[in-house]
C-alpha cells in the first residue's frame, strides 16, 4: 500500500534521512520505532509532502506521490495523527470532527461518519458542544483520531500516539488502534514507546540517527538482543 524506497530528506545542508526504505502492507499494523531525534516524525513528513524528499521514491497504491502537495496526498485517503495531538482548541469537539471532513462532499455519509465516530468515543459525544481545548490529554488524543478517520482514510499515520499521556490512557488508545484496524483500515504509527506499539503491531522498522538499523516481524523484533538492549529495556 505504501512504499517508501531510498528516500532521503535534508533540512537546509542537514541530511536527516539516509536512504530509508520501508513498505506498510494492506491490512497491517507497522511501526516505525526509534528515540527522540531519530527521524521518525519526518518519514512521517516526508509521507505528507512537508518534508519532500530530495533523492527516493514514495508510492501510495502504485501511484507515486512524492512531490505532490499536502492538500493532494490527503485527497487520497491517507490520514495523518500527528504529533501532540493539534487539535483546533477553540473549536467544538463537533467542529473539530468536520474539519476532517473538509476534502469531502458526501455530506450524507460524513453524517454516517461523524455518528460512527462518536460512537466509538462515547466521552466525545457527552461533550459534542465544549471547546477542544477543555479536554484532557486522553480525550484530545481521541478527538484528534476521531477527525482522521472522518476522513474515511484506508490508511491512518499516528505520530507519537503515547507522547504525554499516562500508562492507562497509552493501553486506550492502542486499544482504539487496534479497533481501527480491526475495522479495516492500515495503520502506520510512529513510536517511542517500542514494547507497546509491538505488542499490536504486524511488523516494525528501527531508526538511528536517519538510518534503518533493524526490520522485522514483530516477534522477531522481540527477541533481537540489540532490540532489548536499546530499547526494550531488558
Amino acid at each position: 500500500m505504501l512504499q517508501l524506497r531510498d528516500v532521503h530528506v535534508y533540512y537546509g545542508p542537514v541530511r536527516v534521512l539516509h536512504g530509508i526504505t520501508l513498505e506498510v502492507r494492506e491490512g497491517e499494523i507497522v511501526s516505525l520505532l526509534g528515540s527522540n531525534a531519530a527521524g521518525k516524525s519526518t518519514t512521517l513528513k516526508a509521507v505528507f509532502g512537508v518534508a519532500p524528499p530530495a533523492r527516493g521514491t514514495i508510492e501510495f497504491r502504485g501511484e507515486r506521490i512524492d512531490g505532490l502537495s499536502p492538500e493532494s496526498i490527503s485527497r487520497r485517503r491517507i490520514a495523518l495523527v500527528p504529533e501532540g495531538r493539534r487539535i483546533f482548541p477553540r473549536m467544538t469537539i463537533r467542529e473539530n470532527l468536520e474539519m476532517g471532513a473538509y476534502v469531502r462532499s458526501d455530506h450524507g455519509a460524513v453524517a454516517e461518519d461523524l455518528d460512527r465516530v462518536l460512537t466509538m468515543f462515547p466521552r466525545l459525544k457527552e461533550r459534542i458542544s465544549q471547546k477542544g481545548g477543555t479536554l484532557s490529554g486522553g480525550e484530545q488524543q481521541m478527538l484528534a483520531i476521531g477527525r482522521a478517520l472522518m476522513s474515511r482514510p484506508v490508511l491512518v499515520c499516528l505520530d507519537e500516539p503515547s507522547m504525554g499521556l499516562s500508562p492507562l490512557l497509552v493501553e486506550r488508545v492502542f486499544e482504539t488502534i487496534q479497533r481501527i484496524n480491526a475495522e479495516g483500515v492500515t495503520v502506520f504509527m510512529v513510536e517511542q514507546n517500542a514494547q507497546m506499539a509491538l505488542s499490536i503491531s504486524s511488523r516494525g522498522y528501527v531508526l538511528e540517527t536517519g538510518t534503518l538499523v533493524l526490520q522485522g516481524d514483530r516477534d522477531d523484533l522481540l527477541n533481537n538482543d540489540q532490540m532489548k538492549r536499546a530499547y526494550l529495556g531488558t
